[in-house]
């Protein structure tokens, strides 16, 4: 028992300091590598500590031999940008001036509904509110305010990917016949239609799959402002 926590004080030590040295990001902020590493470091660490049949030196070589690896990666990011955008990825514009581009939405395996949750984890409600927006190599959400955006009323996904959100319906009690005769009057299908939100004043953020957003305003019943 104490030759178990005598290895196990040996091995948070060394984990201590190769953390301390491999720098301060925080988990949200690491690179892929990053994480990956720091897992197998992790995994490494625990063999060891479990199984005292494994020499202890065999542990802690590995784990340093990982530290060693993850700051030579480093140095190729700091100092190669073709070989960084390999390891660490890029950024991705998600959202410009012409609205969301699906592309690259895609490319990170994204929909709109995982578009929206972003939005909201920025303090954005609306595609329509964003001149900018932007997936970080991280995996952070950063978006860019369009001055002229007023909030009105909170959007709700009501078409994602071509697909209704049936959901949408029951929490906001609008009829799914009047956003279809929204469509006919604009000769689309819901098939046709990438994204759709409406808020709770009938105000319409709509886009097709290779084509500009476009907005409308459409008289919503009584008593279903939300």
């Amino acid at each position: 028992m104490v030759l178990i926590v005598i290895r196990t004080l040996i091995i948070f030590i060394t984990l201590m300091i190769i953390m301390r040295l491999s720098g301060k990001r925080q988990i949200g902020e690491m690179q892929p590598f990053e994480l990956v590493i720091t897992l197998i470091i992790a995994d490494l660490a625990c063999i060891p500590m479990a199984d005292a049949s494994i020499p202890l030196l065999y542990g802690v070589v590995a784990i340093v031999t990982i530290f060693c690896l993850h700051q030579i990666i480093t140095l190729v990011d700091l100092k190669s940008d073709p070989l960084k955008a390999v390891v660490s990825g890029e950024a991705s514009l998600v959202i410009n001036r012409d609205g969301i581009d699906i592309y690259h939405l895609r490319q990170n395996n994204l929909d709109a509904s995982d578009l929206m949750e972003s939005l909201r984890s920025v303090g954005f409600f609306s595609p329509e509110a964003v001149l900018y927006g932007i997936y970080e190599s991280t995996g952070n959400f950063s978006a860019l305010k369009r001055e002229e955006y007023e909030d009105s009323s909170l959007p709700v996904l009501f078409i994602n990917n071509g697909d209704w959100e049936e959901e949408a319906f029951e929490r906001t009690g609008i009829k799914k016949e009047l956003l279809q005769t929204f469509l006919k009057s604009k000769k689309l299908k819901s098939e046709q239609v990438y994204i759709l939100t409406m808020d709770g004043n009938g105000h319409i953020y709509y886009q097709q799959e290779g084509k500009k957003y476009e907005t409308a305003d459409i008289a919503v019943p009584e008593g279903t402002t939300w």
